[in-house]
């Protein structure tokens, strides 16, 4: 599990933890383990840019991130190459899922517009592990989406280079990036390496 350093109520698991969002069990020992409720709000999603605002635990439908001003109530969202974003304010934290469809769609602006709307502006945020540009080999349909953030594989075609865009979308905010690429590191889960179906989770809670 990685912990930001100076975020203490953010965390990113990885394959160690198991499979956050298709076993309970695996989620109840995270929860446990980070001392959290077991029971976290979470979103069905869809790669769009729709947020929830959650004061309760459980499904909030077809959305790609959530916030909440509870304390005690985890909001989280799963990954296996797609990035998991989180943001940080004052009384509030959300978490984004951020694939290059959510990035596209500005899901990372629109988590921290609606925070700020309800009074929480972000001030810091943490880009969990995803497919990096070492690895992330896009066609011609991705690629026209991120002209300033084109990169190369490692065997050298042409990748678009996902938590640097996603890094552009938060601004001036203060941001630790966990730098990690899910599919060519171990200790990831990584739709792209394996197609499988297990994910990793994004959490955040109000300490």
């Amino acid at each position: 599990m990685i912990v930001p350093p100076g975020y203490p109520g953010i965390a990113f698991t990885t394959t160690a933890e198991g499979d956050l969002r298709g076993k309970p069990a695996d989620r109840n020992a995270v929860a446990d383990r980070l001392g959290i409720g077991r029971n976290w709000a979470v979103v069905h999603q869809v790669h769009g840019a729709d947020v929830a605002r959650a004061i309760n635990p459980g499904n909030h439908g077809p959305r790609d991130a959530l916030f909440t001003t509870q304390a005690g109530l985890p909001v989280a969202v799963f990954t296996a190459d797609c990035l998991g974003v989180a943001l940080v304010a004052d009384g509030a934290v959300g978490v984004a899922h951020a694939g290059w469809r959510g990035i596209v769609a500005g899901v990372i602006p629109a988590l921290a517009e609606k925070m700020s709307r309800a009074g929480y502006p972000p001030v810091s945020a943490a880009i969990g592990p995803g497919i990096g540009p070492c690895c992330y080999e896009v066609g011609a349909e991705v690629e026209r989406h991120f002209p300033n953030d084109l990169a190369e594989t490692t065997w050298g075609t042409t990748s678009v280079d996902l938590p640097g865009a996603a890094r552009t979308q938060l601004g001036d905010l203060k941001v630790w990036n966990a730098g990690a690429c899910t599919r060519c590191s171990t200790g990831f889960h990584s739709h792209r390496a394996n197609s499988t179906p297990a994910r990793m989770a994004t959490i955040a809670w109000i300490r």
